[in-house]
């Protein structure tokens, strides 16, 4: 007789072949694994099922037919989102504002004047400080010769370029002044109004502007200005060059949106606000007891992401109505956030909350995806136990485990904890937040345009070429190969993946990356794992529980079990990696406990 056993998950689906002999008696064949095909609990799930069905009996010369049984896991969807807690749109008028980071700015220091377009220098009053504009159509010799040619009557304290030619022009001018170029909207540039620009010197970043009271010093802004162009200098911390103007009449506008309330409809109830933070949030979770559902304020940020989630969860019964949110972890991070009307797109990193939310609806299709398994296959079809459970029974196949045993289960879009007693008690729990939302942390606080990327960047270490034979790890040791490196790599940070390096596209020092992916880990997988042994912990004390085995797909990861274990170390619980029947390492626990539980 063989069985197969599927554990469907938010990212990836996984199967496991066995075959119960005569002597009632479980013989494991084979195992596989592909990506979940739609959203985890509905019909779309089928496809990527059928397709690990085919490859799992293909590896034993067998085919989907030759099945007498499949059995799946209850499947209870997860969905990750972010809410800011505090988004202050700042409005400027009048192109108020550039703020980029060129590569090649010329010059260094600070100048404060009057912008004056180039072909209008003719104009320009003996004496007054002028910031020279000029657009691409003048050459860097002309724009020297012009400079050089005024330089006694007419004050150029600084230029900015539209062109990439900042260097070609300082180093044909007599005076050395500041000069940022590759300023691409320089038709939005006004003339007329007071600029400041700044150049950092060689390796250094900027630092009158990008500080609101060193702003306020060169555009000489009362107190009011200055609380307002605050997001303008955080929006150039970091930054090699930037120019601030400023505005006639303080055309600058603030509209602050309200973040909202979370409201627990519990056991013991409870409101919470997100400008409180994700650790008053999750106290407020914690205490509520039962969750039965959970409601964001109506016209706020948190509400309308509570709606959007309900709303992106209407194929699995139809209805909204019936979505409910049971759990929610809740992440402080940082968001950069877009400051409108700038001329080069500026941003700003605003506080901001990192919510996944455990989303059931009162009847998860899993009969549903049952008959239509039945239906393509001609194959029996069972939905046959919670994940947590079948999860524990896989896990006590990894060599060197016994009863009592605790088993924390790391997936996509949950973290679920169970404890077996030596009496068969099992004790679990379903806590909303893992890998998806360790990558969606990922790419809002680097700010990276690719999902793929943030992923990569949670399962991979990094390097930085530093020639074109060594390569600088992210923990200071230095490797050397014996083939040349690709010279596309050399001075770029990359990915250590086992298909080769990875470069990253976007600027971001390497150690700001790791101190990214190690911080949002911990966040994000020690919290969870915590909390949720602590609810299946007997009176909820952590020092009961023996031994931990770390089982599913975030259990392979290169770092998160080590910080667990040091974690769990302090509560004198031994903990781990599970190795599912001795050879699958920590994937493949559901799907196998699924074909155990056959047996009873």
């Amino acid at each position: 007789m063989y069985i197969a056993g599927v554990d469907i998950g938010n990212s990836t689906t996984e199967v496991c072949i066995g075959q119960i002999t005569l002597e009632n008696k479980v013989v494991f064949l084979s195992s596989t694994s592909c990506p979940t095909t739609g959203t985890k609990g509905t019909i779309s799930n089928t496809h990527a099922i059928k397709s690990a069905l085919k490859e799992a009996m293909s590896n034993i010369g067998k085919d989907v037919s030759d099945l007498d049984l499949i059995r799946i896991n209850e499947a209870a969807p997860v969905i990750g989102d972010t809410a800011m807690e505090t988004l202050t749109e700042t409005i400027i008028t009048d192109s108020s504002m550039i703020g980029h980071n060129p590569s090649t700015p010329a010059g260094f220091g600070q100048a404060v004047g009057e912008v004056l377009l180039i072909q209008d220098v003719s104009r320009a009053t003996p004496g007054k400080p002028y910031i020279l504009a000029v657009s691409k159509e003048f050459p860097y010799e002309a724009v020297a010769q012009i400079i050089n040619r005024i330089a006694g009557a007419i004050n150029i304290v600084g230029v900015i370029l539209q062109a990439d030619e900042a260097v070609l022009v300082e180093n044909r001018l007599q005076k050395k002044i500041p000069i940022v170029d590759e300023v691409a909207r320089m038709a939005k540039l006004p003339a007329g109004v007071t600029a400041a620009i700044e150049v950092a010197v060689p390796g250094q970043t900027i630092r009158m502007l990008s500080n609101p009271y060193g702003i306020a010093t060169l555009l000489k802004l009362n107190a009011e200005e200055t609380r307002i162009i605050t997001p303008i200098a955080k929006s150039l911390i970091g930054k090699r060059s930037a120019v601030v103007l400023k505005t006639p009449g303080g055309n600058v506008q603030e509209n602050v949106l309200p973040a909202g309330e979370i409201h627990l409809k519990a056991e013991y109830g409870g409101n919470v606000n997100i400008d409180d933070g994700a650790e008053k949030i999750m106290e407020a979770v914690n205490k509520a007891g039962t969750i039965h559902d959970i409601y964001g304020q109506e016209g706020t940020n948190i509400g309308n992401m509570f709606k959007n989630i309900r709303g992106s969860m209407k194929e699995v019964d139809g209805t909204d109505t019936q979505v409910h949110i049971t759990d929610i972890l809740a992440v402080d991070t940082m968001a950069p956030v877009l400051i409108a009307g700038a001329l080069a797109g500026e941003t700003c990193l605003e506080k901001a909350v990192g919510v996944a939310a455990m989303v059931k609806t009162q009847q998860l299709p899993m009969q549903k995806i049952a008959q239509k398994l039945e239906q393509d296959l001609n194959v029996k079809v069972v939905v046959a136990g919670v994940e947590a459970i079948m999860a524990s029974l896989g896990a006590l196949t990894t060599p060197g485990t016994k009863l009592p045993l605790a088993i924390v289960d790391m997936g996509g879009g949950s973290t679920d904890a169970a404890l077996i007693t030596e009496n068969g008690d099992i004790a679990t729990t379903h806590k909303a937040g893992a890998g998806e939302l360790v990558s969606m942390l990922i790419q809002t606080e680097l700010g990276l345009r690719d999902r793929h990327v943030a992923e990569q960047i949670k399962k991979y270490p990094l390097a930085k070429v530093e020639s074109l034979f060594h390569m600088r790890m992210e923990n200071g040791q230095i490797t050397f190969v014996e083939d040349s490196i690709d010279p596309r790599f050399f001075g770029r940070v990359v990915l250590l993946t086992e298909n080769g390096l990875v470069r990253i596209e976007e600027d971001i020092p390497m150690d700001k990356i790791v101190q990214v992916r190690r911080e949002v880990k911990q966040k994000v997988f020690i919290t969870n794992a915590i909390r949720a042994l602590q609810e299946v912990a007997p009176q909820h004390n952590l020092k009961a529980i023996p031994n931990v085995v770390l089982v599913g797909g975030s259990a392979e990861d290169f770092e998160i079990p080590e910080m667990l274990m040091e974690e769990f170390a302090k509560h004198m619980i031994v903990c781990g990696r599970g190795n599912i029947r001795g050879s699958e390492g920590p994937r493949n626990a559901v799907a196998t406990g699924l074909v155990l539980s056959y047996r009873k």
